[in-house]
């Protein structure tokens, strides 16, 4: 009965119209393909479905969005692992993003995040299920901020944006936790909200040995933020 249900449920993805795009190097493991419900020359939005399959193997699952957003560009086709603060981002990001050694993937779910930016279905691989599923705690982090989080591979750290009005902004960087998940251990905020409208406040927070380090200092705007 689920089959059947699932079945009817993509029923109108291939009656209606659909367009349809291959993308093929957003991974050295996996192909996709997104199969929309509407696009016209500039861009894809609404209910949208990913296949998922590896270039090599029998693997294949596909992924609903509810709304699979995005620009497309002067060929007609998507990008892919984009992430440009308040620009382009793409529709899927392949990329490990709990650094276990296994590729997950990101998939745009319209523009829910802060200041109506990106957002997403983060899902992470599972080895022992076999499959990707979906991630509360990372799809929350891609939702709260200012668009899908950056990946720090090497620092095995997560990145985020955010702000509140012009002069006020805060960058975090989250640990993952084997087993246990995401653990704030960076922040830094720039407020520019000082009554002398001259001057920014930069404190940096660091997680060192299970407390918080905090270092506060103030700059010229001029020599905070050069023009």
């Amino acid at each position: 009965m689920k089959q059947l249900l699932f079945l009817l449920f993509l029923l109108p993805f291939f009656v209606f119209g659909q367009k349809v795009f291959e993308i093929k190097d957003g991974s050295k493991l996996y192909n996709a393909k997104i199969t929309m419900e509407y696009c016209d020359d500039t861009g894809c939005s609404g209910e949208g479905l990913v296949q998922i399959t590896k270039k090599e193997g029998k693997f294949s699952q596909t992924l609903v969005s509810e709304d699979l957003w995005f620009y497309l560009d002067e060929k007609q086709k998507p990008s892919v692992n984009i992430i440009q603060l308040y620009d382009e981002q793409s529709p899927l990001i392949f990329e490990d993003f709990n650094f276990d050694g296994y590729q997950d993937l990101a998939v745009r779910n319209g523009n829910h995040s802060s200041y109506g930016g990106p957002s997403y279905d983060v899902y992470v691989f599972n080895i022992t299920r076999g499959k990707f599923v979906i991630s509360d705690e990372l799809t929350t982090l891609a939702t709260e901020n200012l668009g899908m989080f950056q990946t720090d591979s090497k620092r095995k750290r997560l990145i985020t944006f955010n702000k509140s009005g012009c002069c006020w902004h805060v960058t975090t960087e989250y640990a993952v936790i084997p087993k246990k998940g995401l653990q704030k251990v960076y922040e830094l905020e720039e407020d520019a909200t000082n009554s002398d409208g001259e001057t920014v406040s930069v404190t940096t927070r660091i997680l060192k040995n299970g407390k918080w380090v905090e270092k506060t200092k103030k700059y010229k705007l001029s020599e905070f933020y050069p023009e």
